[in-house]
């Protein structure tokens, strides 16, 4: 009896911090009393208006002001989405890591890149295995995604459990180690689950998604059909499954092979270390080396198949590459889809190296490591949880995978689409939205982590859109009069020597404004800088109908 008491004074709180309403920067905590777990630590790429931004990473402000009772990190697999921001995170919030072989080996190479390998305790688990962690405890659960190693996690509380897939889709053949333990999940639904968290990504496609083997035949027909050119395969630096087909068909074809790309290299390495890719002596080659072979006897397996600007591909495609040209008599298979918003900056790409005489491939050599809508439905009908919570993805993906819950049986009450932020509290007999927790992003511009806000941004974007006018005048302030100037220059806003006339009448037009005030006994820089600002600005916008930044300097002469 004493222990259905607990049960009903104590709730478990579901706080998503990230990666609700977007692609990428995946991060839960769950609380229950005095503990605090938190599942994932991802980052997302800046969108198109983000200039000079490199990377996004989470608002952690919660946590931070709770350090105290959180006892560890606990991450589903090794993609950017789900470990990026640990490294920036874990200076600010020192706790525990846990998760699987490959996925730790990943994770270390970014602290050991930051400095911060020596002070972060790790812990790599087994699947099969618990941890325990304060009130919870974590079981790590086999799944399949396109990277090894990937976890599902039942998260035992004493308010009851909570399954959460992580990025999963259900392979019976997959390249490397077991299916997806769905005895696992059939066995924890027997038991009684409180709420499924399910990944919605490919929960608008309907159907299953097919097994990662069958890209493999679908290389060795490609393979069979460029005989006599070099090979060029582009895909996801962390897709080892895939790497590992096509150093199988390279094999099979007597092909020798060269990993390009910082990335790429050093995750096959990693791999390699821990017996999770299989590479045939004396088929892996450097880059070096690859004179020593004639072309047809070559692939070569690269970053860059979403068209980022300084992958390898990308360099190759524009002639920036050191040691790889790219031209007719290659073959170029882009081994991927482009994720939503790259689709312009892939279509560059393939266009940039179709001019350069290649032959591009960028169909039928990719399958999907999300789950489609018959695997979901799968999962959901082994598990039988009380309370669906659809995360990863948009909106639209996390409504598409709500409707699947509600098809199955589900009420649509106990169907809870959250946002960043929400504090979702979960009891055996309900569930409902019990406040909301600081959350937001935080902008890393190369050393600079935060110190780009919303304003810096703003500006970017004006001097982006609108160019810049530095106005420069010299001021005797004692006499008060001007004695040089104003002088105007012009950044992104026109041409200067082809608009004489424009930048001429600017100056007249400031000289009249700021000799006004002097003559009135103004002084005031501030008042004089805003006067030069106003009279410039109206002026421009009635000659050009456009805004640029202006930015006046004084100088006390």
């Amino acid at each position: 009896m004493k222990k259905k008491e607990n049960k009903n004074v104590s709730g478990l709180k579901v706080i998503p911090l990230g990666g609700l309403e977007q692609i990428g920067m995946n991060i839960t905590a769950f609380e229950y009393e005095d503990s605090i777990i938190v599942v994932d630590c991802g980052l997302s790429f800046p969108a198109d208006d983000m200039f000079g931004i490199d990377l996004v990473i989470p608002d952690v402000t919660y946590l931070k002001e709770n350090v105290d009772r959180v006892k560890g990190f606990v991450i589903t697999h090794g993609h950017e989405d789900h470990i990026g921001a640990l490294p920036y995170v874990l200076r600010e919030l020192n706790v525990p890591i846990y998760a699987t072989r490959l996925t730790m080996g990943i994770i270390e190479n970014k602290l050991k890149e930051h400095n911060l390998l020596k002070g972060v305790k790790r812990k790599v688990v087994k699947f099969g295995q618990s941890i325990n962690l304060g009130q919870f405890r974590v079981e790590f659960i086999k799944t399949n995604h396109s990277i090894v190693d990937a976890a599902a996690l039942a998260i035992y509380s004493p308010a009851g459990v909570v399954v959460h897939t992580g990025d999963f889709k259900v392979d019976y053949t997959p390249v490397y180690g077991d299916a997806i333990d769905l005895q696992r999940f059939a066995e924890l639904g027997k038991k009684g689950v409180l709420a499924l968290m399910c990944d919605s990504t490919n929960a608008e496609r309907p159907g299953f998604t097919p097994s990662e083997r069958t890209v493999g035949k679908t290389f060795d027909t490609l393979f069979e059909e460029h005989k006599n050119t070099r090979i060029f395969v582009a895909t996801f630096a962390s897709n080892v499954d895939r790497v590992q087909q096509i150093i199988n068909t390279a094999y099979k074809f007597k092909r020798k092979v060269c990993v390009e790309g910082r990335s790429m290299v050093n995750i096959i390495e990693t791999a390699k270390n821990l017996d999770c890719i299989s590479i045939p002596e004396n088929t892996l080659i450097e880059i070096d080396q690859m004179k020593d072979y004639p072309d047809e006897q070559q692939v070569i397996i690269t970053t860059g198949s979403q068209g980022e600007s300084m992958a390898a591909l990308s360099r190759m495609a524009s002639g920036m590459h050191r040691k790889i040209t790219v031209g007719a008599g290659d073959t170029v298979i882009f081994s991927s889809s482009p994720i939503p918003g790259n689709e312009k900056s892939v279509t560059k790409v393939i266009n940039e190296l179709l001019r350069k005489g290649a032959d591009v491939i960028f169909q039928d050599a990719h399958v999907s490591g999300h789950a489609c809508q018959e695997e979901i439905k799968l999962l959901y009908t082994l598990i039988k949880p009380q309370y669906a919570i659809p995360v990863h993805g948009e909106f639209k993906h996390l409504k598409a995978q709500a409707k699947i819950a509600q098809s199955l049986g589900i009420e649509k009450e106990n169907i809870f689409i959250l946002s960043s932020g929400d504090v979702l509290e979960l009891k055996e007999k309900e569930a409902k939205l019990v406040g909301r927790v600081p959350v937001g992003t935080i902008l890393v511009d190369g050393l600079g982590v935060g110190d780009v806000g919303n304003i810096v941004l703003r500006d970017r974007q004006h001097l982006a859109e609108d160019g810049i006018l530095v106005v420069v005048m010299g001021l005797d302030q004692y006499a008060g009069q001007l004695v040089s100037g104003p002088e105007i220059m012009s950044r992104g806003f026109v041409y200067m020597k082809e608009s004489d006339e424009l930048i001429e009448e600017a100056r007249t037009i400031v000289y009249e404004a700021v000799q006004k005030c002097i003559d009135r006994g103004v002084t005031d820089w501030g008042k004089l800088k805003n006067t030069t600002k106003d009279s410039l600005s109206d002026y421009v916008w009635r000659k050009t109908k456009r805004r640029p930044m202006i930015l006046p300097i004084i100088m006390e002469v």
